[in-house]
């Protein structure tokens, strides 16, 4: 075997391990942030919007679906799920009026913010000693 094709199976092994943790990781975090959120929580599918736009406002539904590794449609649906419950803002583009941008609520930035607050808490709780 040649010192290339071992360092990269050593590689793999390193990568792998790690790599399949984290779905349990995320599921247990999710868990236990939801357990102490204030309010309901939605569902773990619709997170990734209302985060991403908080974090580029005035995104498309296609940069959204393009960043989010989702299909446009997909996006549309969640889109639509989370606009109603006040987590999203839909505002017409000022140059084309085509275009729909979305912005997060007031709503949206302390929901977000808090379950990043939980998150952070139950990752530092988990690391301390």
């Amino acid at each position: 075997m040649s010192d290339t094709s071992a360092s990269s199976g050593g590689t793999d092994r390193t990568a792998s391990g790690p790599a399949a943790c984290l779905p349990a990781l995320h599921r247990a975090l999710d868990r236990r942030v939801a357990s102490a959120c204030p309010h309901p929580k939605p569902p773990g599918g619709q997170l990734p919007l209302p985060g991403f736009v908080a974090r580029h406002e005035g995104t498309t539904v296609r940069e959204a679906a393009d960043a989010l590794l989702m299909k446009p449609d997909d996006v549309s649906v969640l889109v639509s799920r989370t606009t109603g419950p006040g987590m999203l803002e839909r505002r017409q583009d000022s140059t084309d009026g085509r275009v729909a941008r979305r912005y997060p609520t007031a709503t949206s930035r302390r929901r977000l913010a808090e379950v990043r607050g939980l998150e952070t808490g139950c990752l530092s709780e988990a690391r301390s000693p």
